[in-house]
């Protein structure tokens, strides 16, 4: 669909009259206004309308998956990306061989690749509104880990009575260990310190002295 120029007596009008003919929301388009409107002599004479270029924003679905393919095509990698769209969440799995490259230092090239998809495709419209970016299924790999390492600290909390403390993590690996231990009765746990050095902290049940913080990824 291309774009649409149409006038009113306001911008607000002209935009309103765009977008009924293209059957599209604001947040589906952006809109160039090209002409204030102007009331004329004695707001009488010589006034002018108001013209705006409505233009449909591109599918950010199509957005991040052109995105990812450009990159990797420029980084000479040989790969297929597996795409599953989930409502508002696209889900975009690349598979190849040798994919350490893309994964990096406990997934930090993988969350950067997010980050980057995510910021390139943002202006996009549609329905998804977040892209998660994954490589040869690791973030599974990397969620029973974390369940394994939750596991192990809770065992080690119960043993010695005392707090244990992951190394830091991301917001979406805490909630891993969060939701791991929720259904434990002996023991909680909270999230303390600052960004990129935040921590889960797993307590004795009866020795909590911070509220459980949720994170969210």
């Amino acid at each position: 669909m291309r774009s649409v120029e149409k006038t009113g007596r306001t911008v607000e009008e002209a935009v309103d009259t765009a977008l009924s003919e293209m059957g599209l929301t604001k947040d589906d388009v952006t809109i160039e206004v090209l002409l204030e409107p102007s009331r004329g002599f004695l707001g009488l004479l010589g006034g002018k309308d108001a013209r705006v270029r409505v233009t449909p924003k591109r599918d950010r679905a199509d957005m991040a998956k052109e995105f990812v393919a450009g990159l990797l095509e420029r980084m000479g990698l040989e790969v297929a990306i597996e795409v599953r769209p989930r409502g508002e969440v696209l889900s975009l799995d690349i598979v190849g061989d040798d994919m350490g490259l893309l994964i990096g230092r406990h997934g930090e090239t993988l969350r950067a690749l997010e980050f980057l998809t995510n910021l390139a495709s943002g202006r996009g419209g549609g329905e998804v509104k977040r892209v998660l970016v994954d490589v040869s299924g690791y973030r599974k790999r990397r969620e029973r880990e974390l369940e394994e390492i939750a596991k192990a600290l809770a065992r080690r909390v119960q043993r010695t009575g005392e707090s244990a403390t992951t190394h830091p993590l991301d917001a979406r690996d805490r909630r891993v260990i969060h939701v791991a231990l929720q259904d434990d009765s002996s023991v909680s746990t909270h999230s303390e310190g600052e960004e990129p050095f935040r921590r889960v902290v797993v307590s004795p049940k009866d020795k909590q002295e911070s509220p459980v913080q949720e994170d969210t990824p």
